[in-house]
């Protein structure tokens, strides 16, 4: 039996794959982008493929468009919206870690609120944050997105206790490196504002670590584990893909305790 599936941040990406993935499937899609622009390619994607998908733009630092998610009924809300910068996080300018925490984790839980109210009254449903391996894994100069996706950890675990009695469901995916455009996109950010002549950080060791973004997977192994577990009933609380990359997780869980300074 489809579902009802609203999914920010679809305009793009994974959650774009998704959307459209989902819609395949015969679920109801209610596909949200950040601008304009982009719910144009995605209508126009959805009606090439003769898929029936609601599609409207819908930023959550937005007052006014977040309102509209009222407007909605549905069983499934998945956070997918979010925006990622690198940067030496000794040294990153404030204004744009505030900005990566305003869209990852001040917003996306207000729009995660929005969904609560509704499902809470309904008595059943899920909500679905879109984490990532970097919600567990922390590399250098991935420190700002890391930070957001820590938040998005622990706000997901304890609204997991708070809503169970509700009847209402919450779970995490955390992706690992998919070559979508998302992570190299962040890794040019810093290049902004980085200067040689008066930062400590030395350039030819975050160009050394930007070298990784040549391995990151294809995408479509991670929107087909996406289409599976979003509509799932039952799955765990925490779906990593791919393995490795949930061994790599759960590795360096146990190592943190033996760490030393």
């Amino acid at each position: 039996m489809g579902k009802t599936i609203f999914i920010t941040g679809a305009g793009s990406g994974l959650g774009r794959g998704a959307a459209l993935g989902l819609a395949k499937q015969g679920h109801r899609v209610i596909a949200t982008t950040e601008i304009t622009s982009q719910k144009t390619g995605l209508m126009r994607e959805a009606q090439e493929r003769g898929l029936d998908m609601e599609v409207f733009k819908l930023d959550i630092t937005n007052e006014r468009d977040l309102a509209r998610i009222d407007d909605h009924d549905f069983d499934v809300f998945v956070a997918n919206a979010a925006i990622n910068e690198g940067g030496p996080l000794g040294e990153m300018p404030m204004d744009r870690f505030r900005a990566i925490f305003e869209v990852n984790v001040f917003a996306t839980l207000e729009s995660v609120q929005f969904a609560a109210r509704k499902l809470v009254k309904k008595g059943k449903g899920k909500i679905v944050f879109l984490s990532s391996m970097a919600g567990i894994i922390t590399t250098p100069y991935g420190g700002p997105y890391a930070a957001t996706k820590h938040a998005i950890e622990g706000m997901a675990l304890t609204l997991k206790d708070e809503l169970e009695e509700f009847g209402v469901q919450v779970a995490t995916i955390n992706p690992g490196a998919y070559n979508t455009g998302f992570n190299d996109r962040a890794a040019e950010e810093k290049w902004k504002w980085y200067d040689e002549e008066k930062n400590f950080t030395k350039a030819e060791d975050m160009k050394k670590q930007e070298k990784g973004l040549k391995n990151q997977f294809d995408p479509e192994g991670m929107i087909e584990k996406m289409i599976e577990i979003i509509p799932a009933d039952h799955h765990k609380f925490r779906t990593v893909h791919p393995e490795k990359t949930e061994m790599q997780m759960k590795e360096t869980e146990k190592e943190r305790w033996d760490m030393e300074v």
